[in-house]
C-alpha cells in the first residue's frame, strides 16, 4: 500500500521539462504567439517568432491559435516534439499564408489572395481539379477532358493554345511551371494536396512574377505521433474508377506520408480513355530548434486518348465522336513525370533565417497526333534560397526576405511522320520518317526582395522587387530537311516593383491595395520566325495591375467574406499572324484591359452537434477588352478578349459533419465566351449544378468508414466545357472550337481510415 500510495503520487504531481514547435499542418509555417498552456496547472507560454516554446508540464498541454483547432496532447515524461496546428475551415483569413516568402495571416496581405481547404477540394469526386478552381473568384479552368485543361487567372492565360501559360504554380517549394512558363498542375493526385493557395494578379514578386498570378499547391504531411492508413475505393459513369492507399506515420519529430492513387475512365467520348498512376511521398524532420527538412516527391504514368475539339454541327448533333482525323489516328499522350524537392530551415536566431529549396524533375511524352508523332523529353534541376530577418528601423518592426531561384531546364523534341492514313482503318498511328529534331535549353534566374512594414497596430505596407532574365538556346539537330533552326535569344533582364497596403479598419472590415509590375516571356516556339530564325524583335507581354479591396467579418465570424476591384493593362501581347506560305509566327501586336470586381460571401446558418450548416456565394464580373489590336488588315480593338467568361457566379449549401450525414450542393452559372478575335462566334452561357451526399462513422474507436455518392451536371445542360480559340477550317471543313461537356453523370464510392 505505500508503494502504491507514492507510485500514484508521483504520477498525480509528476512535472515534465517540454520544449518544442507549434507549425501550420499544411504550409510547415512555424507559428508564432500560439498559446500553450499545461491543463492541470493554468501556467502558460506564447512560441516565440520560430514557433518554438518551453513548459513545465504535470502531463496535459493544450496548443491554441486563433484561425486553428485546439489540440491537447499528453505528455509523459521530459520531451521535445512538434505540435501542427490544423486550419479551423471558418477561419481562413486567420491561417498563415506565404511560407516562401513573408509568412503572415492572410487577413494582413495586400493582394487578393483564395485558400481553398482540405474540405473544399473533398466535396466532389477529388479526380477533376476544375470544378474546385471554378468555385474561386477570378479564376477558371476549362475543361476538354481528364488530360486537356487550360487555367486562366483573370484572363490572363486565355490565348495560349494549349495547357495552362503565364501562371506560376508550384508543389511545395518546387516549380511545376517550365521553362517555356507552361504548368500541367492537373496531373497531379489529389489526394496528396492539403490546401490550395491562389494569389491572384502579378503581385506575388517572391514566386517569380507571372501576369496572371501564382497557385501553390500545398503537399499533405501527417501529424507528428500519429499513424494512418486510409483506402478509398469509387466507380463512377463512363467507366470510370478511383483507388488511393496512403500509409503514414508520424513520430515525435519526423513523419512519413506515402499515397499511390489509379484513376481510370473509359471516357464520355471516343478516343477518351485515360489511365493515371501516381505515387507520391512527403516527409518532414524536425531535428531541434534550429533545424528542420521537408522531402516532397512524386511520380505520374499516365496515358490517355485525345479525341480533340469539334465543329458546331458535330457538337450539336454527335458530340460523343471524336474529331475525325484524331480518332483515326487513335491520338494519345503517354507521359512519365516525376519530381523530387529537399527543403532546408534554418534557424540563426529568433530574428533570422534561411530556407534552401534543390529540386529537380524529370517529363518524357510520347504522342501520336494526324500531323505528326512528337516525342519529347525534358530534365529540369534548380535551386531556390532566401533569407528571413526581422529588423528593427525607426523604432519600427520590419519583416523581410530576399533571395533567389536558379531553374535550368533541358528539353529534347523529335517529331515523326504519322502514316496512319496509309493503313486500314483502325490501325492508329505508325511512326514513319523523322522530321525534325530539337534541343533546348530553357533557363531563367529570379533574384526577389520583400519586405513588409508595421506603422501601427492598424497600418501596415508592403513593398517588393523582382528581377528576371530568361535565356533560350536551340541546337537543331536535324539537318537533313536543309533547314537549320539553332540559335540563341537573351531576353533583357526585367525588373518589376510591387507596393501594396494593408488597414485594420475595426474588427469588422481591413481594407487593402496593391500595384504591381508583372511579364510573361515567350515560349521558344514563338521567338522562331517561319523560316527557322529567331525574331529579334519579339517581346515579353508586360502588364500593370492596380487593386482595392476589403475583407470582412461579423457576428464573431459567422458572416465573411471578401470584395475586390481590378484593373490589369497589359501591352505588347502575343498573337499568332498567318503568312502568305499559311505558316504562323508569333508577333507583339496588341493591348488589353482586363477591368473586374469579385466578391465572396459566407455564412454559417447553424452549428449542431459537430455538425454546421454553411450558405455560399461569390461572383467574378469580368470586362475585358481589346484597347488596342491591329493585326494587318483585322481591327480588334474593342472587341472582348478571347476565352473568357464575361462572369462566373456560385451558389451553395454546404452541411459539414465530423460524424453522420453530410453534404453540399453548388450552382454554377458560367456566361458566354467569345471563341475568336472577332466576336463572330460565342460559347453560350451555360449552368450546372453538382451534389454530394455522404455518412461518416466510426467502425470501432480508431477505424472509420464514409459512404459517398455524387452527381455532376444534375440539369444535364449541354454545354461546352471547352473552347479551341480562334479555330481555323482546313480544306473546306468548318472551324472546330467545342470540347463538348460531360452530362449528367454519377460516382459513388467508400472511404475507409484507420488513425491512431
Amino acid at each position: 500500500m505505500i508503494l502504491l500510495f507514492f507510485f500514484l503520487s508521483y504520477v498525480t504531481n509528476a512535472q515534465f521539462n517540454i520544449s518544442g514547435l507549434v507549425i501550420d499542418n499544411t504550409t510547415l509555417i512555424p507559428i508564432k504567439n500560439a498559446t500553450i498552456i499545461d491543463v492541470k496547472t493554468g501556467n502558460k507560454t506564447l512560441s516565440d517568432n520560430n514557433g518554438t516554446f518551453k513548459l513545465v508540464s504535470n502531463g496535459i498541454i493544450e496548443i491554441s491559435f486563433a484561425g486553428y483547432e485546439t489540440k491537447k496532447i499528453t505528455v509523459t515524461n521530459d520531451q521535445s516534439i512538434t505540435i501542427s496546428l490544423i486550419p479551423n475551415i471558418n477561419l481562413l483569413q486567420e491561417v498563415f499564408i506565404n511560407s516562401q516568402s513573408i509568412p503572415l495571416q492572410e487577413k494582413y496581405a495586400t493582394d487578393a489572395i483564395a485558400i481553398v481547404s482540405k474540405q473544399e477540394i473533398n466535396r466532389g469526386n477529388t479526380i477533376e481539379l476544375h470544378p474546385i478552381l471554378n468555385k474561386v473568384p477570378g479564376v477558371f479552368m476549362q475543361n476538354g477532358t481528364l488530360n486537356t485543361n487550360r487555367i486562366t487567372i483573370r484572363g490572363i492565360g486565355a490565348r495560349n493554345l494549349f495547357g495552362t501559360a503565364n501562371i506560376r504554380t508550384y508543389f511545395g517549394d518546387i516549380p511545376l511551371t517550365d521553362g517555356n512558363g507552361e504548368s500541367s498542375i492537373e496531373d497531379l493526385e489529389l489526394a496528396s494536396i492539403s490546401r490550395i493557395d491562389i494569389h491572384k494578379g502579378p503581385s506575388s514578386s517572391s514566386y517569380g512574377v507571372g501576369l496572371g498570378g501564382t497557385i501553390l499547391l500545398r503537399p499533405e504531411f501527417i501529424d507528428y505521433q500519429t499513424t494512418e492508413a486510409f483506402f478509398s475505393s469509387s466507380l463512377g459513369s463512363y467507366g470510370l474508377s478511383r483507388n488511393i492507399a496512403k500509409i503514414a506515420i508520424g513520430g515525435k519529430k519526423s513523419n512519413l506520408n506515402i499515397v499511390y492513387s489509379n484513376n481510370h475512365s473509359s471516357g464520355y467520348r471516343d478516343n477518351n480513355s485515360y489511365n493515371r498512376n501516381t505515387v507520391t511521398v512527403t516527409s518532414s524532420i524536425y531535428s531541434g530548434e534550429k533545424n528542420s527538412f521537408s522531402i516532397i516527391a512524386s511520380y505520374v504514368d499516365l496515358k490517355a486518348g485525345i479525341p480533340s475539339s469539334l465543329d458546331q454541327e458535330d457538337f450539336d448533333n454527335n458530340p460523343r465522336q471524336a474529331a475525325f482525323t484524331w480518332g483515326r489516328s487513335q491520338a494519345f499522350e503517354d507521359v512519365r513525370h516525376g519530381i523530387l524537392g529537399l527543403t532546408w530551415k534554418h534557424n540563426y536566431n529568433p530574428l533570422f533565417s534561411h530556407h534552401t529549396s534543390i529540386f529537380t524533375s524529370f517529363r518524357n511524352n510520347y504522342e501520336p497526333r494526324p500531323f505528326n508523332i512528337l516525342k519529347e523529353e525534358s530534365n529540369t534541376i534548380g535551386i531556390r534560397s532566401r533569407i528571413i530577418g526581422i529588423s528593427n528601423l525607426f523604432n519600427k518592426k520590419w519583416n523581410w526576405t530576399a533571395g533567389g531561384e536558379l531553374f535550368l531546364d533541358f528539353y529534347n523534341s523529335k517529331t515523326f511522320d504519322n502514316l496512319y492514313e496509309d493503313f486500314p482503318p483502325g490501325t492508329g498511328s505508325i511512326l514513319g520518317d523523322q522530321l525534325s529534331d530539337l534541343d533546348e535549353k530553357r533557363n531563367y534566374y529570379n533574384l526577389f526582395a520583400e519586405t513588409n512594414f508595421k506603422a501601427n497596430d492598424k497600418l501596415q505596407f508592403n513593398f517588393g522587387i523582382h528581377l528576371n532574365q530568361t535565356f533560350f538556346d536551340i541546337d537543331d539537330e536535324f539537318l537533313v530537311d536543309n533547314d537549320d533552326s539553332s540559335g540563341s535569344f537573351d531576353f533583357d533582364p526585367i525588373f518589376s516593383p510591387k507596393a501594396g497596403v494593408n488597414y485594420l479598419l475595426n474588427n469588422n472590415f481591413i481594407f487593402f491595395g496593391n500595384v504591381a509590375h508583372g511579364f510573361s516571356t515567350p515560349t521558344t516556339s514563338e521567338t522562331l520566325l517561319p523560316d527557322g530564325e529567331f525574331n529579334p524583335d519579339i517581346k515579353p507581354e508586360i502588364g500593370w495591375n492596380y487593386e482595392i479591396g476589403t475583407r470582412y467579418n461579423f457576428f464573431k465570424s459567422k458572416l465573411y467574406g471578401s470584395l475586390s476591384l481590378y484593373s490589369l493593362r497589359i501591352k505588347d501581347l502575343l498573337v499568332a499572324r498567318r503568312t502568305e506560305e499559311d505558316n504562323f509566327f508569333a508577333i507583339n501586336a496588341g493591348k488589353t484591359i482586363h477591368n473586374g470586381i469579385e466578391g465572396t460571401i459566407n455564412y454559417n446558418l447553424l452549428k449542431f452537434n459537430q455538425k454546421q450548416l454553411n450558405l455560399f456565394a461569390n461572383a467574378s464580373i469580368n470586362d475585358y477588352k481589346f484597347n488596342d489590336f491591329v493585326d494587318l488588315d483585322s481591327d480588334f480593338s474593342g472587341n472582348d478578349v478571347t476565352g473568357v467568361p464575361s462572369h462566373v457566379i456560385n451558389l451553395g449549401v454546404d452541411l459539414i459533419s465530423k460524424k453522420g450525414i453530410y453534404g453540399n450542393l453548388n450552382f454554377q452559372i458560367v456566361g458566354e465566351i467569345p471563341a475568336n478575335d472577332q466576336n463572330t462566334v460565342f460559347n453560350d452561357q451555360y449552368e450546372l449544378l453538382n451534389g454530394k451526399i455522404g455518412y461518416k462513422n466510426n467502425i470501432i474507436k480508431h477505424l472509420s468508414y464514409d459512404l459517398f455518392l455524387g452527381a455532376n451536371n444534375i440539369l444535364d445542360i449541354k454545354y461546352a466545357s471547352q473552347l479551341q480559340i480562334n479555330a481555323s477550317g482546313f480544306g473546306g471543313n468548318a472551324p472546330r472550337y467545342f470540347y463538348p461537356g460531360i452530362p449528367f453523370n454519377i460516382y459513388g464510392g467508400i472511404n475507409i481510415k484507420y488513425r491512431l
